[in-house]
């Protein structure tokens, strides 16, 4: 898009989609970059309007930051985890609080409709007091059994990794650039967080929330620019790296990492599947599946782009389900009466209309969207459901990433496990029966990291004490739960050994000590010893 003038609020409603320039100023003067840094302008997705003048960081400021964090580091990990923990059931009522801006900012840089952004809060708020509350479980020194009873005291202590990179998309720019950073800092880590710069103003005015919730100014760095540049940068300078984007960027960056022997944690792209059983409640299925679909305008890793449908109820779903899809709203407002917002750039834009097109050239169905809709908004595209899709069209295999959902037709609960778990990809699933342990089942049996039943994809998400993340080509690493935190620590056993070592003692050769042990052993096994 080509820069256009900032839009005169008396003579241009344009103006209402614009960040107020006082604001964006105060924001960005958090950026690390030199005072003659070049800039990069963004554009609200509602209406090709400018946005935001921001600044590019560079190699060198990426450095900057990370010493500035590491600095700041060291004395936040000599805190008690009592005191890192309590700025954040502060931050849970400040984003609650501070909702109205924050949503504004979600919905002006990346277009979705609000009630999606507001998952994004609810999500802050959930984690943050989570993490706020269990880390002291999660992170607390555990005793371990020994070598020997009672002779070897071992104790697993949880010590911060230090800088941790975090790399965040731009599809959900409040919950991907906070969450993560959330757990890092609770347990003793500084950050560096490179957002989109596309959604730079919402992980800002984020960041400004977390220093008001009490994190020590310069904990959290942030640095600006092309993910090739600035993120290689990041990479190269942490002690741990937190990735979310696309699968093939997410080998490019575990490679790199592991270069270096720093661990990563990765949340890539998925094609999800969602199954109607033939038993299910055709009406909440229906109502579901357009969540599951058609969240974020599809630009969601855990949306559900394959609809299985068994053969039985297929016909009856799709009458439940199209009519919802038909009538969903498209619009700009910044108000809760919008159903699907904008997918966010021109790239996005002719993703999706390449997908569908090839789709229709190849003989698929449109049975409802189809379309873009400028005459809303220049990124708009209608929710489309295909029918007919085959192996040898773009959309069957590849992730879309927008409001594009097809239909596949199965005969049994055996064929829809087959089906969810073809390809490479093993994020997220949703499954709809009235049978809940047949749920579980068939649950269980595809490779996917999140399930779940009768549930578009909420319920697994905002369950915060349960792992989440990807098998396979989606993703290393989980979020959320034990593992969420502890990735960002690094485990050490100190054991304590009293009395007979591992020398052989009482003057025994090697021989008669091997042969002591044996017996030993055998005795610890038959007393149950673990």
């Amino acid at each position: 898009m080509s820069p256009e003038t900032i839009a005169d609020p008396e003579t241009d409603p344009r103006a209402t989609y614009a960040v107020d320039p006082a604001l964006a100023r105060r924001l960005v003067r958090r950026v690390v970059a030199g005072p003659r840094a070049t800039t990069v302008t963004t554009y609200a997705p509602f209406t090709g309007s400018p946005l935001a003048v921001l600044p590019v960081s560079t190699p060198d400021d990426v450095l900057v930051a990370v010493d500035a964090a590491r600095a700041a580091q060291r004395g936040w990990a000599g805190r008690p985890l009592a005191d890192r923990a309590r700025p954040f059931l502060v931050l849970h009522d400040l984003v609650l609080d501070h909702q109205g801006e924050l949503l504004d900012l979600v919905q002006l840089e990346c277009g979705k409709a609000r009630a999606h952004g507001f998952e994004e809060v609810a999500d802050i708020a959930i984690v943050s007091r989570h993490y706020a509350r269990r880390a002291s479980q999660y992170l607390r020194p555990r005793r371990r059994q020994g070598a020997f009873p009672v002779l070897s005291s071992t104790h697993e202590l949880r010590h911060p990794k230090g800088v941790v990179g975090i790399i965040a998309p731009w599809n959900y720019p409040l919950t991907l650039a906070v969450t993560d950073a959330v757990a890092a800092l609770i347990a003793g880590n500084a950050v560096v967080l490179k957002p989109d710069t596309q959604t730079a103003l919402t992980a800002l005015r984020a960041l400004e929330l977390l220093t008001e919730a009490g994190v020590p100014e310069g904990l959290v760095q942030v640095v600006l620019g092309e993910g090739e540049v600035v993120g290689a940068a990041l990479v190269d300078a942490v002690d741990y790296v937190c990735f979310t984007g696309s699968t093939a960027t997410g080998r490019t960056v575990a490679a790199q990492a592991g270069r270096r022997l720093v661990g990563a944690s990765l949340e890539l792209g998925g094609k999800n599947a969602l199954y109607v059983a033939a038993d299910a409640d055709l009406d909440r299925a229906a109502e579901g599946a357009v969540r599951a679909c058609f969240a974020s305008a599809g630009q969601l890793c855990i949306s559900s782009e394959r609809m299985l449908l068994h053969e039985d109820v297929a016909d009856a779903f799709l009458a439940r389900f199209l009519p919802r899809v038909e009538a969903m709203r498209l619009g700009t407002s910044l108000d809760y009466s919008v159903d699907c917002g904008s997918l966010v750039s021109k790239r996005q834009l002719d993703v999706v209309t390449a997908h569908v097109e090839d789709a229709r050239a190849r003989g698929a169905r449109v049975l409802a969207g189809g379309r873009a809709r400028p005459d809303v908004g220049p990124l708009f595209y209608e929710p489309t459901v295909l029918d007919g899709v085959t192996t040898d069209m773009t959309c069957y295999a590849e992730e879309t990433f927008g409001p594009v959902v097809s239909v596949y037709r199965v005969s049994s609960d055996d064929e829809a496990v087959a089906r969810a778990n073809e390809g490479d990809y093993g994020l997220s699933a949703s499954i709809w029966t009235r049978d809940v342990d047949r749920g579980r089942r068939i649950g269980a049996r595809i490779k996917a990291g999140t399930v779940n039943v009768n549930e578009a994809y909420a319920a697994a998400w905002a369950s915060v004490g349960a792992p989440m993340g990807g098998m396979r080509s989606s993703g290393v690493g989980r979020r959320h739960g034990a593992e969420g935190i502890t990735r960002f620590t690094e485990g050490q056993n100190i054991t304590v050994q009293r009395g007979i070592g591992f020398g052989a003692p009482f003057g025994l050769d090697a021989e008669q000590w091997a042969g002591a042990l044996t017996v030993g052993l055998k005795i610890m096994k038959r007393a149950g010893v673990r």
